[in-house]
């Protein structure tokens, strides 16, 4: 099939797909009775790192060749993002708290969180949202994308993006680690996203390195997400006004051949 009569065949599918308002679920609803409030005059906060023990594997390289424009925007060539360690930490893993907080409420932020497009790639690879928060999807290539979700306790969406600077903005309503996101058009890209009910969650960046802030004293777990080496959880206990620190050590897949 050629490029343009793939380009048709997704565009049908993204509209019977979309029909239906799919991932455009209400906001959940208030807080529930008794439900506590974070005093962040009292609140600690946790912060750490996410290391790689050993050597990453190579990224594969990406094959644009069915896309002239994502070619010119890649005119080096292209690699897959699932390895990417800054001076031995490891980056685009997704750490939050897993259990601990008890019934404590925290609003829904109306800022929307923003999934970018760009050279044929989604921007940022990973990234979280909240529950009910909006998820801004934005095409800045001048070539059709389409943007296909994949969750498990969320609705599936399947949304074309024909034109340049569309944007479109979906939530999603339910708790999920991880949300895949693929393109039906360019098979190389894709993106993750983790869906919170609360605010404590961070994506690492700058050496492996992430916060969360304003964080009520209490015993956590914590689990840090990587798309390829899986999971890993600790408990932590953060103390009132107390900064607390931990480290997870992902070790590298054994080289090919070995």
């Amino acid at each position: 099939m050629s490029y343009l009569r793939s380009i048709a065949a997704v565009s049908l599918i993204a509209l019977s797909a979309g029909c239906g308002g799919a991932g455009k679920d209400s906001a959940p609803s208030g807080p529930p009775p008794g439900a506590q409030r974070v005093d962040e005059s009292k609140a600690g906060s946790l912060a750490g790192r996410v290391v790689l023990d050993g050597t990453a594997p190579a990224n594969p390289p990406i094959k644009m060749s069915a896309d002239p424009y994502c070619i010119s925007q890649n005119p080096n060539g292209a690699t897959s993002e699932n390895f990417v360690v800054t001076n031995g930490g490891l980056e685009n893993v997704f750490v939050y708290v897993k259990d601990g907080l008890g019934n404590y409420h925290f609003d829904t932020p109306t800022e929307p969180v923003k999934l970018d497009q760009q050279g044929c790639r989604y921007h940022p690879h990973v990234l979280g949202v909240r529950t009910g928060q909006p998820l801004e999807i934005v095409n800045s290539d001048a070539t059709m994308h389409n943007v296909h979700a994949l969750p498990n306790a969320n609705r599936e969406f399947n949304l074309g993006q024909a034109i340049q600077h569309q944007a479109d903005k979906r939530t999603f309503t339910a708790k999920e680690v991880m949300v895949r996101f693929k393109c039906d058009v360019h098979g190389w890209m894709q993106a993750f996203v983790g869906v919170m009910d609360n605010p404590y969650f961070a994506v690492t960046h700058d050496g492996g390195k992430f916060e969360l802030k304003n964080l009520p004293a209490g015993t956590y777990t914590i689990e840090a997400w990587h798309e390829k080496l899986g999971t890993q959880t600790q408990k932590v206990t953060v103390g009132e006004k107390q900064a607390a620190e931990i480290t997870f050590t992902f070790k590298a897949p054994p080289a090919s051949g070995s």
